[in-house]
């Protein structure tokens, strides 16, 4: 086997762990894809003999891309913060079959990276994004995520120990008995079908957060408190009528067809019985780019 070759061949090995990195730091699939690809280009064009440890090597040689992506958007403030009111752009969903997640998406979404969670990291900035990610989430010592920043060890531990504490305190611990979240679905998509007020009610945490995201031809909306999220049945009982129940990120979730084209992904986010985050995506250019089929 020629150099190349066996170098394309560990570069494949570690590519799932590269998207699940990117994912993280973007919430962008098509993005994520891209940074693992300039990853390759770069590990092309670098002298591979000189790296000892190559999945390390290329999870900080990804950190960076992302990074740099992160930033020139920043710049742009092309994204709103899903934090905050008014327009409202979510993460790209993973969306898998119900029946169970194959081992390259079960990489991509594992450590329980729900939607909910990857809305706070959208909240971050680009240099907490990545202290976070890397060091939280795939153990990357902070000696190697300080030179990707530009700054010392004790400030990349201080910027990780700050982004852990918004995360903590915005994405609290979901429920993770997947039986009970999915008959909290049923509850919800019944009730939302029979435009059943008090129902959704129930099924709802007092102080629910629910987000849509049309894209660029529908007003994004974000509604908070169980009132105001029940008082839109009418709405729901649309996404609702002809629902497939899938995973969005390895959890229990919606995907609505009208005509055999999707309509939306439902994500939800439960805690203590209730839904306490509903996340539509019903941008039809994004639900295209997802390759669902019903």
């Amino acid at each position: 086997m020629s150099a190349n070759l066996f170098l394309a061949d560990r570069f494949e090995a570690e590519r799932p762990g590269l998207r699940a990195v990117a994912y993280r730091m973007l919430g962008s699939l098509a993005e994520a894809e891209d940074a693992v690809q300039e990853a390759w280009l770069r590990l092309s064009r670098a002298d591979a003999g000189e790296v000892r440890n190559l999945g390390a090597w290329l999870t900080t040689v990804v950190g960076r891309i992302c990074l740099d992506m992160l930033r020139s958007r920043a710049s742009r403030r092309e994204d709103p913060l899903p934090e905050r009111d008014g327009p409202v752009r979510l993460p790209d969903p993973v969306v898998t079959a119900a029946s169970g997640v194959d081992p390259e998406q079960e990489i991509l979404v594992a450590d329980s990276v729900g939607i909910a969670l990857m809305i706070v990291l959208e909240a971050l900035s680009p240099d907490e994004r990545l202290a976070f990610v890397l060091h939280d989430m795939f153990d990357v010592p902070f000696d190697a995520i300080a030179p990707v920043l530009g700054r010392t060890t004790v400030s990349t531990r201080q910027l990780a120990s700050r982004a852990r504490r918004r995360v903590q305190g915005a994405a609290p611990a979901a429920d993770t008995d997947v039986a009970c979240k999915r008959d909290v679905v049923d509850a919800f998509l019944t009730a939302s079908r029979g435009g059943d007020f008090e129902a959704l009610l129930a099924v709802l945490a007092p102080d629910v957060v629910a987000r849509s995201d049309g894209g660029a031809l529908v007003p994004s909306v974000l509604r908070r408190g169980a009132a105001d999220v029940a008082s839109q049945a009418v709405a729901f009982a649309r996404f609702a009528a002809d629902a497939r129940h899938v995973l969005v990120n390895g959890a229990p979730g919606v995907v609505s067809f009208r005509g055999g084209r999707p309509l939306s992904v439902m994500s939800f986010t439960i805690r203590g019985g209730r839904i306490a985050g509903l996340d539509v995506l019903s941008d039809p250019d994004r639900l295209n780019s997802l390759g669902l089929t019903a």
